[in-house]
């Protein structure tokens, strides 16, 4: 554990040790946090709401009682989608300024339950789809953190909290954690509830966290659902299927690159690497995700849309008026796509572990009106399957990248031990 002074950069695993043994109180921790949250966040702008005098009263109801449980202590960032009974909820939209929910979202009663507390709320894009907020990257202010969990990503990267809920519809975890250098974990569909979670696609949202390790985010989310996913040393090397996907076209040189080489980098350590190519019907699968995700969002967001229009900013304002014209015919069609993948996936990865694909098509871009291209996210919400992404590498400006591991639907355990097992040997 280190010093009170660095106490920001421990891993959550850590951080739990200590707090479930008292080693380490949770005041102490959050106070490291508020020192550094005072030196970064003028510049990353993470925070949607922080209120310091609620985080401290509730660190120290942690330290005066018992263990509450297996997140006893923790300070959670938490993307401003989620619905917290004692802070605002504002969906990154001027509609919901200083909005108090009167319940928790169901993960965050379940987080407390746990012993975890809310540190503050991370800024979202506006209804977690566009446009931006005012989060920029740790790693460069002029470049974007990526979206729509900008805050969750960029907080946990600048270490203003050691992990974070994300939600993804489309890829609003894996390219922000791509865009950051962090992990970013989005479970199978359904692993974690998303009651109390701002709807913007029925079918497609998924709730997920962000930290700055594989077994970090395994050991939170598997204490989070009751569901065995911590990680553990494995002797027996991983089959990956090596996947440049049907959208390699949008890959920037340095993705290029370093899937030029990286084949031959994960061989060496030991890994069974292989070529895969996904079946003719994945070739559909971005358009699909596309056409469903703004089909739903237009209902999901229909009230909005129709008393507050003029509160809704562009380009979210075009998208739900053409989203209110498209045909429940041709959103039948793409969910039929959708359903035919799901069935075929895990006989098509043959005896492949994980896939490995790219996350994002390059480095974070410049500029903070976008959060970057979703090509390489679509078709793995739109199959409900397991991904997490591992920084490797960086692009020409010195911003990190890296790769995706996917899972088949439901088989979480195996994508984050084979994710860990990665990170463990890359880093090497």
């Amino acid at each position: 554990m280190p010093a009170a002074s660095a106490l920001h950069t421990a891993s959550v695993v850590s951080l739990l040790t200590a707090l479930a043994r008292r080693e380490l109180k949770a005041e102490t921790l959050l106070h490291a946090l508020f020192e550094h949250i005072d030196a970064r966040e003028p510049v990353v702008r993470a925070f949607a709401h922080l209120d310091r005098a609620k985080a401290l009263e509730q660190a120290r109801q942690c330290d005066a009682g018992a263990v509450l449980g297996p997140l006893h202590g923790l300070p959670v960032g938490v993307k401003d989608v989620i619905d917290t009974a004692d802070l605002p909820t504002q969906y990154g939209s001027p509609i919901y300024t200083n909005h108090q929910p009167k319940a928790d979202a169901a993960a965050i009663a379940l987080m407390r339950r746990a012993g975890a507390y809310v540190l503050g709320k991370a800024v979202t894009t506006e209804f977690a789809t566009f446009p931006p907020g005012p989060t920029t990257n740790p790693h460069n202010p002029a470049h974007t953190p990526g979206g729509s969990s900008s805050g969750s990503a960029a907080g946990v990267a600048a270490q203003l909290f050691p992990v974070a809920f994300g939600t993804q519809t489309t890829g609003s975890i894996i390219r922000p954690a791509s865009f950051c250098g962090v992990v970013g974990y989005k479970p199978s569909y359904g692993t974690l509830p998303t009651v109390g979670v701002k709807a913007i696609s029925y079918c497609l949202d998924t709730l997920g966290v962000f930290a700055r390790s594989v077994e970090d985010v395994a050991a939170f989310t598997g204490a989070l659902s009751g569901r065995a996913l911590a990680v553990h040393a494995q002797s027996a090397t991983p089959k990956l299927g090596f996947c440049l996907t049907p959208y390699f076209d949008a890959a920037l040189p340095e993705v290029r690159n370093l899937f030029a080489t990286l084949a031959n980098t994960l061989s060496r350590t030991g890994a069974t690497v292989k070529d895969f190519s996904l079946p003719a019907p994945f070739e559909k699968m971005n358009d699909a995700q596309d056409f469903i995700w703004r089909f739903e969002m237009a209902r999901c967001l229909s009230d909005e849309h129709r008393r507050h229009r003029t509160h809704i900013r562009e380009p979210l304002l075009g998208q739900l008026d053409t989203g209110l014209a498209l045909e429940p015919t041709e959103y039948d069609a793409a969910m039929a796509i959708a359903r035919q993948a799901r069935q075929i996936f895990s006989a098509a990865m043959g005896d492949h572990d994980v896939l490995i694909v790219p996350s994002a098509p390059g480095e974070a871009p410049l500029g903070l009106n976008a959060t970057g291209n979703p090509a390489f996210n679509r078709t793995w919400s739109l199959l409900h399957s397991p991904c997490v992404h591992v920084p490797f590498g960086h692009g020409p400006n010195g911003l990190p990248i890296g790769f995706q591991v996917v899972g088949r639907i439901g088989d979480d355990a195996r994508t984050l031990a084979v994710a860990h097992w990665l990170q463990q040997h890359l880093e090497h």
